[in-house]
């Protein structure tokens, strides 16, 4: 899978995850077992937003050509998926999320968008050595 595709993917995924926790935040919420109460339905909706804003920065830079901003995105995302992967383990592990159905699908998820942000981060190259080397 190239970088462009894995960005599509991970654009595509940060929509659709955003915006049920936008809109559906109590929903997703129980699916975790977790009681959805004002003060969570906040929480769960402003991270429906970053979700929505990581998606769409991921789609708007899908094709871009490789560059220290664009290696220093997807650290940033690597960072993200790391940081709410060890967020769900915790939270399961204290019992905040009750279901492992809860935690199971999108650990697994965050684990291999982190894998994709890994590795596009760690084999890309600059710029000049792109162009060295004759690709985008």
């Amino acid at each position: 899978m190239n970088r462009k595709i894995f960005l599509t993917l991970a654009a595509a995924l940060a929509l659709g995850v955003g915006s049920v926790a936008l809109l559906f935040p109590a929903d997703l919420l129980a699916s975790k077992g977790t009681v959805p109460s004002e003060a969570a339905n906040v929480w769960m909706r402003e991270v429906g937003v970053l979700l929505l804003s990581l998606g769409v920065i991921a789609g708007l830079v899908r094709g871009h050509a490789d560059s220290p901003t664009l290696k220093a995105l997807l650290l940033g995302n690597l960072l993200v998926q790391l940081g709410l992967f060890l967020t769900e383990v915790v939270g399961y592990a204290n019992g905040v999320i009750t279901k492992l159905s809860g935690v199971l699908p999108n650990s697994v998820l965050h684990l291999l968008l982190a894998a994709g942000f890994a590795y596009f981060w760690v084999t890309m190259g600059t710029s000049k050595e792109a162009a060295a080397r004759g690709s985008h």
